[in-house]
């Protein structure tokens, strides 16, 4: 198929990029390089699909409607992966903007795109941070998600929104899903495991919140890319069960579906962070701080959706994907 997927310099989209490539599909690819966080990473994941036949590496930002109308027109894209957002709980209280124009005006362009040059099938990045202040556990997609507690949250809620009024309107097959605590090889510099691993490799303190409580699905980078892969190849449909007067909130009379991609089971922070530390064989100094504004405690997938209607669970354990992450750390930024 030809496929776009925006973000393919991100952590997510290159990763997803290489399958795609891998099995054949030609991928046409959209990041604009922001400066977010170190853009020499970007371009290095970049380079790892740069020479594969079937890429084309285009700069646009989602905000320029023109250069998405003109990308759609020429290309003609079969079905759409949009990873491409303002990503980050934190950042979203010193610079909301960012948030509202990628995440929103961006994803709204999107789904014009979609409308006007017949997309097969709309995939789109959600985030385990729609559950908000939400504290049943596991989160399912039938559970409310009314209560963000961070604009980053707000955002990616929306976008469920306005892809089930665009699935609607327009039938446009939409599948949202509901990423928990991506990690691995080339994952992003503002997240915990490269912050920890420069700080514990270095000797520096490293700053663990919620005195290192906090409980997180973390899901390993080729777990999120196969459930990806797999939902794309199955495009929503209606649920021809769906009951106006009980209505599901992870699917619809319309062609559209949310799933969450999880591991399952969620590890307590300071769990994580030994393993770090057997990895590098260093032992972290911890400086235990209170919860930030905007964090959420603990999350935990059910995934038991994704499972019955594209037949995949993540299976790869916390042991194993942190070692294969300080694996690659070690390699990628010279650690002895």
């Amino acid at each position: 198929m030809k496929i776009l997927v925006t973000g393919t310099a991100g952590f997510i989209g290159a990763a997803l990029a290489q399958q795609l490539l891998a099995r054949g599909d030609e991928v046409i690819g959209v990041d604009n390089l922001n400066d977010y966080y170190d853009v020499q990473l970007k371009q290095s994941r970049l380079g790892l699909l740069a020479s594969q036949p079937g890429f084309m590496d285009l700069r646009i930002s989602l905000e320029d409607k023109f250069a998405i109308d003109q990308l759609f027109k020429t290309h003609q894209p079969q079905r759409v992966v949009n990873l491409a957002a303002q990503a980050g709980v934190r950042y979203s209280l010193s610079n909301p903007q960012a948030y509202i124009d990628s995440n929103i005006t961006g994803f709204l362009n999107i789904l014009e795109a979609c409308r006007h040059f017949g997309t097969e099938h709309l995939v789109y990045a959600s985030s385990s941070s729609v559950y908000g202040a939400n504290t049943q556990m596991p989160f399912a997609e039938n559970h409310s998600v009314n209560h963000p507690v961070s604009l980053y949250a707000a955002t990616k809620k929306s976008n469920e929104l306005m892809a089930h009024t665009y699935s609607h309107l327009f039938k446009i097959p939409t599948t949202g899903l509901r990423f928990f605590t991506v990690y691995g090889p080339w994952g992003r510099p503002d997240m915990a495991p490269i912050l920890f691993a420069n700080k514990i490799a270095r000797g520096e303190p490293i700053e663990v919140f919620n005195y290192g409580k906090h409980r997180r699905d973390f899901t390993y980078i080729d777990d999120i890319v196969a459930g990806i892969i797999h939902t794309l190849d199955n495009p929503a449909r209606p649920n021809h069960g769906w009951d106006s007067a009980n209505p599901d909130p992870a699917s619809s009379a319309a062609p559209y579906r949310i799933y969450n991609i999880g591991s399952n089971n969620p590890v307590e922070l300071l769990k994580f962070i030994e393993l770090m530390e057997q990895g590098l064989g260093k032992t972290a100094i911890k400086k235990l701080l209170p919860m930030q504004p905007g964090d959420v405690p603990d999350t935990y997938a059910n995934v038991d959706t994704l499972i019955q209607s594209v037949g995949y669970k993540p299976q790869t354990s916390i042991e194993d994907g942190v070692a294969r992450f300080i694996e690659w750390y070690r390699h990628y930024y010279k650690i002895s």
